[in-house]
């Protein structure tokens, strides 16, 4: 089976050659440069730039130079096999031939999502070295890969947020041929694959559209990143359908089940319909016979987004990665306050509660990590598979200075409790690479802009400033250096070991994770997939959480003690589906000693 996704841009083969399609609308001249030849391109208006030529080819090189100057890739390269700043290479897609032509994808509530750094994940960093791991996470219960972005960006590592080329899959990993093998073999062993895109800016190297399309930025949004992406001005569609064909592109043409909206908090469009609804109602319509999955990463907790539709399906976005619930456990697991975390140090079980019962912490409430402000929207109306629960995650790990790991922060025990408390919970769970062993080697922030010092020198003193002013860090680790993003070092300390996962106490970790993901399956999933009823939290002591979740097949509850004082809780027909080593589970009581907890499950009243 063939696969191509057709756009207005870039290079489309044709049956007179290969079309090659800009849109310049500040640029005075523009010629196709193919093969180290120049041709010019006739403007048709509007700013688009259109050439067939039958002397272009799969695998050709090609570039625009811009008023008989600047040579630019082609900002809808399917491919850069010479980074960034190189020449664009013509690429047939419908040269590989799938094999997965009856996958329609799994449903939603089956998901366990798996979050992976292509280059960091393997030994060999590529798609292919990924591809020999599938085997094991499909073992260990995992349903889902989430990929970190994949946008070229520049150099040979990166966590992918630096991306300037977002239609063409990262090079330092292999071809796109290789990432479509990579996601059909993942589709042959029950597999979805997940890709994070990134629609709120573009990296700080190699985006020439400031050259000649001026008008894809607006200095009316500014962004962290800079001048913001015109999705609302004069001129924008052309600007809005580079990024709905970016996400239909990635859906179609290498078969992908889902894709995460990184930061959409950060998509700044004051049009009456948001280009996120947009990209939402497109990917619905293109694709109605497929169980496709839109997730978005959202700090201002909008549930307005992830509204069902009769039978619980999603109007436009399937779910949101659920910051409120890291923050609570991370709190929990590691008594730090500092930052963000202040929002949830005061009443950290408590909130926890109203996460796992209502999606959001803060549903309006003020933060005043955000100075005051009202933050979230009323979710308690949501059911739990619109949120995504985890423990870790790139940024959680990542952002900290030295990369620390939980396995690096809280008690075996704590951490125990808190990935039963995860995995078994009917939200969404998500694990961060080596998570399920209990890793211990860290994940660093590091990037590559070699070509590029005066960059690289403030990227690395950037990092150096953002922790030098932080009281708890000064007293932590006192003059301890930040790790240095910029040196391949950083990169390597970063891999996986995956040889840890068969060491002990790792290997025992591991099988703990297993056997929580099978239950999930068993028990969970099939509650989840029942329908919604409802959710409540019991009124106890501060330290003890008990709630409740009501599905049309049956009832889940998760009781748990953070306390040092033993809290016990009264059961009635109720089965144990997990419950802590040293819990005990007398006739009608569970009795919970401190950092203990039970899952307990329940048939229809």
């Amino acid at each position: 089976m063939r696969r191509t996704h057709a756009m207005p841009f870039g290079a489309e083969m044709t049956e007179e050659g290969v079309r090659f399609a800009l849109w310049a609308p500040t640029a005075r001249e523009v010629a196709l440069v193919l093969d180290g030849a120049d041709h010019p391109m006739p403007d048709e208006g509007d700013g688009w730039r259109r050439l067939v030529t039958p002397e272009a080819r799969a695998g050709s090189r090609y570039a625009y130079r811009i008023d008989g100057d600047l040579l630019v890739p082609d900002p809808a390269s399917r491919f850069q096999s010479e980074d960034v700043h190189g020449p664009s290479l013509v690429v047939d897609p419908s040269a590989y031939d799938w094999s997965d032509a009856s996958w329609t994808g799994r449903p939603w509530e089956e998901t366990v999502l798996y979050e992976v750094h292509v280059g960091a994940a393997t030994p060999e960093g590529t798609y292919a070295g990924l591809m020999g791991k599938l085997e094991d996470l499909r073992d260990l219960g995992v349903t889902a890969v989430e990929l970190m972005p994949l946008f070229d960006c520049p150099g040979r590592r990166n966590w992918g947020y630096d991306g300037v080329l977002p239609f063409a899959p990262e090079a330092a990993y292999g071809t796109p041929d290789d990432l479509k093998r990579l996601v059909d073999r993942a589709h042959a062993l029950g597999l979805m694959v997940f890709l994070d895109v990134v629609y709120n800016h573009f990296g700080p190297a190699g985006n020439y559209l400031h050259a000649y399309a001026k008008s894809f930025f607006t200095e009316r949004h500014q962004t962290p990143w800079g001048a913001g992406i015109n999705f609302d001005g004069r001129h924008s569609r052309p600007v809005r359908d580079f990024f709905v064909h970016n996400a239909l592109y990635w859906l179609e043409e290498f078969h992908l089940d889902g894709l995460r909206f990184d930061a959409v908090h950060a998509i700044l469009d004051d049009s009456p319909h948001h280009i996120i609804a947009e990209i939402a109602e497109r990917a619905r319509a293109v694709f109605p016979e497929r169980m496709v999955h839109l997730v978005l990463e959202n700090g201002a907790n909008e549930a307005r987004w992830l509204e069902r539709a009769d039978r619980e399906r999603p109007r436009l976005h399937t779910a949101q990665w659920n910051d409120d619930i890291h923050h609570c456990w991370h709190v929990l697991l590691t008594g730090e306050g500092d930052g963000y975390y202040r929002d949830y140090a005061d009443r950290p079980v408590e909130r926890l509660g109203r996460c796992l019962a209502e999606g959001f912490a803060y549903q309006g409430e003020r933060s005043e990590h955000e100075g005051g402000k009202p933050r979230g929207e009323p979710s308690a109306h949501l059911p739990p598979a619109a949120f995504v629960g985890f423990l870790q995650n790139h940024d959680q790990i990542g952002n900290r200075a030295f990369g620390e790991r939980l396995t690096a922060l809280a008690a075996p025990e704590r951490l125990e409790l808190a990935r039963a408390g995860l995995l078994l919970s009917p939200q969404i769970p998500l694990l961060f690479m080596g998570e399920e062993w209990g890793a211990q080697n860290p994940f660093l922030f590091f990037v590559d802009f070699s070509d590029d010092p005066a960059l690289a020198r403030a990227v690395r003193e950037g990092r150096a400033r953002e922790f030098a002013n932080f009281k708890s860090f000064a007293e932590q680790h006192g003059l301890r250096q930040v790790p240095d993003p910029t040196l391949e070092e950083t990169f390597a300390l970063s891999r996986l070991d995956w040889d840890e996962a068969a060491r002990a106490p790792h290997r025992s970790i591991r099988e703990e994770t297993r056997a929580l993901l099978r239950l999930r399956q068993a028990e969970v999933a099939p509650l989840v997939k029942s329908g919604f009823v409802g959710a409540q939290v019991s009124p106890t002591r501060p330290e003890a959480l008990d709630v409740v979740w009501t599905f049309k097949a049956g009832r889940l509850r998760f009781t748990a003690n953070f306390g040092d004082a033993e809290a016990a809780f009264e059961r009635g027909a109720e089965r144990i589906l997990w419950a802590s080593r040293s819990a005990a589970l007398d006739q009608g009581r569970v009795r919970l000693p401190a950092w203990t907890g039970a899952m307990l499950r329940s048939e229809p009243a």
